[in-house]
């Protein structure tokens, strides 16, 4: 069915009020009978945290630093979890001076080792962690965004900043413990005419099906210098990370930010933050070297801001996991679940109703999911908080 302009405009104007009062419903709903259990590590069916039991990770004006930001979170093969943040030292500002920390848990996230710093340059910034293990060395992999501490966005996309953005990779062979020096690798990712360039940030993957089993898997995003626009895209490993090559560009240019997800049938899912009103994708029949035209997801409301994107297993069939702030604002952190491959999104778990950004997701044992997410009582910037959640639960 073909819809003219102004009834196309009318239709998602439609579909965001739908979104909206579904998301009004599912709140009430859960408020009305969760009865609440609202500890970091939910297996009894708590739904929708309080501020006052916020678990954090990291937060803010501790530790030497202003602010904690940009959360990323994955598991090793030894069962530590590994929760990645931007360390902002001065301010909550998106550069200046910011390095990349980690927090280690030998016990699923009940309890965390202290900070260990990845990579500090001076007053440079360090960020956008996306990391993914290489199942054959069991290495755990980092793949780093980098620029000069007073460049911020508009210079660096105005071609008046004194450097540009820049992309790196270190991994660590010891469970997360030491790194080692960050490698850059921009000349085989970023081509010359772009300008701001982030990896993730999330986690990244390793496909596991078919072909293309073994490449590692990177989203990231650019803007174009002279057109002002972004796309986002992917970077891929087939060697276990000692290269790295440019893969396929989404033909989008309003989408930055991006996760990635192998489906069902061996096919990626690249989900994208969209300026939209709803979260845009597209999928790729050849392990990301191409993408299909991107399309709205009308099931997944996007405030602009960035969310994650999980593939795993579920009683014995595939399944999708996707976490973001499900409203028109920077609020309701929630969970949803597909069974087919993100066709539809039929069951949620509402997080937390208050302030809250960005999230990452990874699998624990015995069908738990672990959150780590932004969120606080005034402001989703008052610290990273994590939570697991019983994958049962979900409604």
């Amino acid at each position: 069915m073909y819809l003219k302009p102004h009834s196309m405009k009318l239709f998602k104007i439609f579909m965001v009020f739908t979104a909206l009062l579904m998301t009004v419903f599912l709140t009430r709903c859960s408020k009305s009978s969760s009865g609440g259990n609202n500890t970091g590590n939910d297996t009894t069916g708590g739904n929708n945290q309080s501020a006052d039991t916020l678990t954090y990770v990291y937060k803010t004006g501790t530790e030497g630093y202003s602010c904690f930001r940009i959360p990323a979170l994955i598991r090793s093969p030894k069962g530590t979890l590994l929760a990645f943040a931007e360390g902002r030292k001065n301010s909550c500002a998106d550069n200046g001076d910011i390095n990349m920390v980690v927090k280690r848990s030998k016990d699923n996230g009940i309890t965390w080792d202290t900070t260990i710093t990845i990579w500090n340059d001076g007053k440079n910034t360090c960020g956008n962690p996306v990391p993914v293990i290489d199942e054959q060395s069991g290495n755990i992999i980092l793949l780093m965004s980098w620029n000069y501490g007073p460049d911020d966005i508009g210079a660096i996309n105005a071609g008046t900043s004194k450097d540009t953005r820049r992309a790196f990779v270190t991994s660590s062979s010891d469970d997360g413990i030491t790194w080692s020096t960050p490698k850059e690798i921009t000349d085989s990712v970023k081509k010359s005419g772009w300008g701001w360039y982030a990896t993730g940030p999330c986690h990244g993957l390793q496909m596991k099906q078919a072909k293309y089993a073994g490449r590692i898997v990177i989203p990231c995003d650019y803007i174009d210098l002279s057109t002002k626009k972004g796309s986002s895209h992917i970077i891929y490993s087939d060697d276990h990370g000692a290269s790295w090559k440019l893969g396929g560009i989404c033909q989008t240019d309003n989408t930055n930010e991006c996760t990635v997800a192998e489906l069902s049938n061996g096919q990626l899912m690249l989900n994208m933050r969209s300026s939209t009103g709803f979260r845009q994708v597209a999928t790729s029949s050849d392990g990301g070297i191409t993408w299909s035209a991107p399309r709205q997801d009308y099931n997944l409301i996007d405030p602009v801001c960035q969310g994650s994107l999980l593939n795993g297993q579920y009683n014995g069939a595939w399944q999708l996991f996707f976490s973001n702030c499900f409203n028109t604002t920077r609020t309701n952190m929630a969970v949803r679940m597909s069974s087919n491959d993100g066709t539809n999104w039929s069951k949620i778990y509402k997080v937390y109703d208050g302030p809250s950004a960005y999230s990452d997701l990874v699998l624990l044992p015995n069908d738990q999911l672990g959150l780590l997410y932004e969120a606080g009582k005034s402001s989703p910037y008052e610290g990273i908080a994590f939570k697991s959640i019983a994958v049962n639960k979900f409604k």
